[in-house]
């Protein structure tokens, strides 16, 4: 995900995913850009949404043991407060970048906006675990709006050449709010519970979105389309069919279930013993995704010497590598274990997800679209199944789970290797036949 994200690299493309052909693009001479009015605000604006978005998406993450306790359920229970809400964000992603290009990026964002929010607001309030999961759900759907249009905004309404630093921002958001989200909710859980925690997370997006409010500029360049089911759905079958962007969804959402996995578990793992850490401590631990934005970075310079499927395997490496040092029983080698696991997490999406829109020919913004509804159901099922191993077989259940995922993402890496060399093989067949 792009540093810290949890996938935020590809929402750069999925956010604009159209259901009607895209019009004639409108002369940049009106687009933002640094030193024009507008564009400070705009970045502002669309920097605090990305905190919202991602603080609230998994705000309950630092806080499943505390919930456990509160509803007496088990780790694979409260899971689903964390699974039901990317869950549902990966099942929106498509049909709100659809209602994003009829009824507008700036509206879509804010109604986005609008609904989580006063979700969130309810979120603490829960009087059980079934309502918790219900609102996080429709908490989640909400949020699939938001980044189904900020890209596209985004690509409308910026100059070329400020486009990347404008993304920058958002995506710095969302990894700012996934981690901040995280980290604030596990130290007001310490001293106020986990209700209050969910409180003061809400508080903070409230924040947020009254900040975007009242910076994100009118959209000038935005030409509503018409809703084309069909074409939708042409495309999208089109990209299905294709066999290497299968294999792309496919190591997503299993990178993306290793993931979910330990990171939804390991706070049971460390309140307990030989740990025993206080919440607080525990949700500092979300630190350590800042290793994300180093190896997000260093993924292009991988799969230059190495190539796309050796920077994967040097990634899958490590991360099976951090999965069998976390078993240890000494703190140090869980936290070197969880920078191993995080490291190569995001060097392995990075280059998956940049490897989609090279593979799409056409569509590329509809094959990112389905890149990261993959990604996040691998986040929804790595969760929930990550919380129902350990619940029947402690981390090393949780470990298990990961290591069999990262055996998938093996396997399916050797599979293209042996097909890209059949099709050369192929070829040059083909070629001695002509000559």
């Amino acid at each position: 995900m792009p540093p810290a994200s949890t996938g935020a690299s590809t929402l750069i493309v999925a956010a604009s995913t159209q259901s009607s052909p895209a019009p004639v693009a409108p002369s940049t001479s009106d687009r933002l850009e640094p030193g024009r009015p507008g564009y400070r605000r705009m970045s502002f604006a669309l920097f605090a949404a990305g905190v919202a978005t991602f603080a609230l998406l998994y705000s309950t993450q630092a806080l499943l043991p505390a919930v456990s306790a509160s509803f007496g359920a088990t780790a694979g229970q409260a899971s689903w407060t964390v699974s039901a809400a990317t869950g549902a964000l990966a099942l929106c992603v498509l049909p709100m970048s659809a209602l994003s290009e009829r009824f507008g990026r700036r509206q879509m964002m804010t109604a986005s906006l609008v609904v989580a929010v006063t979700v969130g607001l309810f979120v603490p309030f829960a009087p059980s675990l079934g309502w918790l999961i219900a609102l996080r759900a429709v908490q989640g759907a909400a949020l699939a709006g938001l980044p189904a249009s900020a890209m596209a905004y985004l690509a409308e309404e910026v100059r070329p050449k400020a486009l990347v630093a404008a993304i920058g921002l958002f995506v710095a958001g969302n990894s700012i709010g996934g981690m901040s989200g995280r980290i604030l909710s596990g130290w007001v859980a310490q001293a106020w519970g986990w209700r209050a925690a969910l409180g003061a997370v809400g508080l903070l997006a409230v924040a947020c979105a009254v900040v975007f409010h009242f910076m994100i500029p009118r959209a000038r360049n935005f030409t509503p389309g018409s809703l084309n089911p069909k074409a939708l759905a042409r495309t999208v079958g089109a990209h299905l069919a294709d066999p290497l962007l299968r294999r792309l969804y496919a190591i997503g959402a299993l990178f993306m279930t290793v993931f979910g996995a330990v990171y939804t578990v390991i706070g049971y793992r460390l309140v307990e013993a030989p740990f025993n850490l206080p919440q607080g401590v525990v949700g500092s631990i979300f630190l350590v995704y800042l290793v994300g934005t180093v190896s997000s970075a260093a993924a292009g310079r991988l799969v230059a010497r190495l190539g796309r499927r050796g920077a994967l395997y040097l990634a899958v490496s490590t991360t099976a590598a951090g999965l069998l040092l976390s078993l240890a029983d000494q703190l140090a080698a869980v936290l070197l274990g969880l920078v191993l696991i995080t490291a190569g997490f995001f060097a392995g999406h990075a280059v998956a997800s940049s490897s989609v829109s090279r593979t799409a020919t056409t569509g590329r913004a509809q094959a990112s679209a389905l890149y990261q509804s993959a990604y996040y159901l691998g986040s929804s099922a790595g969760g929930t199944l990550g919380a129902v191993a350990f619940h029947a077989g402690g981390w090393a259940g949780t470990v298990a789970l990961g290591l069999a995922a990262v055996l998938g993402v093996v396997s399916i890496t050797l599979y293209g290797t042996r097909a890209a060399r059949a099709q050369q093989v192929r070829a040059s067949a083909m070629v001695s036949v002509q000559n």
